[in-house]
């Protein structure tokens, strides 16, 4: 059978788009394709599945695929988490009809059955109490505790289902004690430090302790390193995190809408609203947002989207969202090039509207602090003035470009900076183009270099304004405190 031939045509767009990596996508040809002209920005690696030597290779064939590609991306290490599962059962599964009774027992040891269900989490029985409300399988199957005995928990099914082994189990409301960090993930963390990964998103977060931790982490794991450490993402899915949003947003470098779990524990119709909030507390934060979780889920076997996937792509764009993530559907899906290729159609068509359907926002909610978050405010205002057609920000960590993507503007923001790790940092960041660009230390020459080059890409031509902050100190951290508007020669 031929490969059908793919369309060329690079889609521009400023919602960044996050693949997980698997085996449907981890070659070198297929991801260069997925960079260079589907518009992927970043890499998610799944450490619930695969060995520390598997991530390994596959960071080699990223890092291969991206400079075959000539655009860097970022690669996002997710732990796994205390997943709360149910044990082995004898055959796979086993048949329920509703109303017959089942036995959770936490100290069952081997394949358990009709009589008795085993359990990973031995610390569930001290977690529930009768009356509680335990869903299954992602909530097709329903529970309701009757009693509590020692390790044993009895529970009446509430719909016929057929449960397999190992499926996930949620409590309704939330409520579970697991850390968000087990033993698993602090190995996996030394893997994903070890190939070098941009991100690392910590599953099941409750509190901001949960990130300070994993922080603490990073840095007993770097100590010593002039490396760039990773920035934190924490995956909102638990009711806790809901309650707690504020100071996890502050926590961490970013956030994931994991609608997932989070739908489980707090049922399916509260999630679109949550997500909106959570999109929108991020961005007044100062953080950057993923939304995740089936948004192109028909694509695992589809060659397009339905009609329903694509308004949910776009709704994600239009509430602000940074970036949009795919799953299984490039993980382990038939068409890994085609869903990306449609997410960057959709995410382009979305943000062409935004400023019409949002209005143009004179951001921001909160007073700006520090000459860096006034350049950046500054250099938005002056470009819709001035009808700029880019803001350029010399940068060296990416800070500065970060603070200008943080308003609603669909202005292109080039980011150019002489680091590669602050170049696959800000293959994150909503409306970044981050390119890298060694510039003198002379402030005028620098000026000469980056109008240059941007000229030579067609980012520029001749009679085009645009923006520019910089450093009166070139080639300095922290340094951001000038504005300039210029005319391209």
């Amino acid at each position: 059978m031929s490969t059908p031939k793919r369309d060329l045509t690079r889609i521009r767009h400023n919602t960044k788009i996050v693949a997980t990596l698997g085996p449907g996508s981890n070659n070198v040809q297929l991801l260069e394709d997925m960079i260079r002209i589907g518009g992927l920005n970043v890499v998610r690696f799944n450490f619930s599945h695969g060995t520390a030597e598997f991530h390994q290779e596959n960071a080699r064939i990223v890092r291969e695929a991206s400079q075959r590609a000539g655009r860097e991306v970022a690669i996002m290490a997710d732990l796994q988490g205390p997943k709360i599962r149910v044990g082995k059962l004898e055959g796979g599964s086993i048949e329920l009809e509703a109303g017959e009774k089942l036995l959770l027992d936490a100290a069952l040891e081997g394949e358990g059955n009709r009589e008795r269900v085993g359990l990973d989490y031995r610390d569930l029985p001290n977690d529930v109490k009768a009356g509680d409300i335990l869903l299954l399988d992602d909530g097709l199957l329903t529970l309701i505790v009757d009693s509590v005995n020692g390790s044993e928990i009895l529970t009446t099914v509430q719909n016929s289902h057929v449960l397999k082994s190992n499926k996930g189990i949620n409590k309704q409301g939330g409520g579970l004690s697991a850390g968000a960090l087990t033993e698993k993930d602090f190995r996996d963390l030394k893997t994903a430090v070890g190939i070098g990964c941009d991100y690392l998103a910590v599953s099941f977060v409750k509190s901001a302790e949960d990130m300070k931790i994993a922080r603490e982490l990073v840095e007993q794991e770097m100590k010593g390193s002039d490396a760039v450490r990773p920035g934190l993402v924490a995956k909102i899915e638990r009711v806790e995190a809901i309650t707690n949003l504020d100071e996890i947003i502050l926590a961490s470098d970013g956030i994931m809408v994991a609608r997932g779990d989070l739908a489980v524990e707090v049922g399916n119709a509260a999630v679109p609203a949550l997500q909106k909030r959570m999109i929108r507390r991020a961005r007044e934060l100062r953080r950057f947002s993923i939304t995740a979780t089936q948004m192109m889920e028909s694509m695992i076997t589809n060659p397009v989207p339905t009609r329903a996937e694509v308004s949910d792509v776009a709704n994600a764009v239009l509430d602000g969202t940074d970036a949009v993530m795919c799953s299984a559907e490039t993980a382990v899906g038939a068409y890994p090039f085609e869903t990306v290729r449609q997410m960057a159609i959709i995410c382009a068509a979305a943000e062409a509207e935004q400023d019409s359907l949002n209005g143009v926002s004179e951001e921001h909610n909160e007073e700006a602090v520090g000459i860096n978050l006034a350049i950046a405010g500054g250099a938005v205002n002056v470009a819709r003035a001035v009808n700029a057609e880019a803001i350029v920000a010399l940068t060296e960590s990416g800070s500065t470009a970060f603070e200008i993507s943080r308003h609603s503007i669909q202005l292109p923001i080039y980011a150019l900076t002489p680091s590669i790790s602050a170049q696959r940092r800000m293959a994150m960041y909503r409306g970044v183009r981050p390119l890298r660009l060694a510039t003198s230390t002379d402030h005028d020459t620098a000026l000469d270099e980056v109008e240059a080059m941007l000229v030579e890409r067609k980012v520029l031509s001749s009679g085009d304004k645009y923006i520019i902050t910089s450093g009166s100190r070139m080639r300095e951290t922290g340094s951001t405190n000038m504005l300039q508007v210029f005319v391209v020669r």
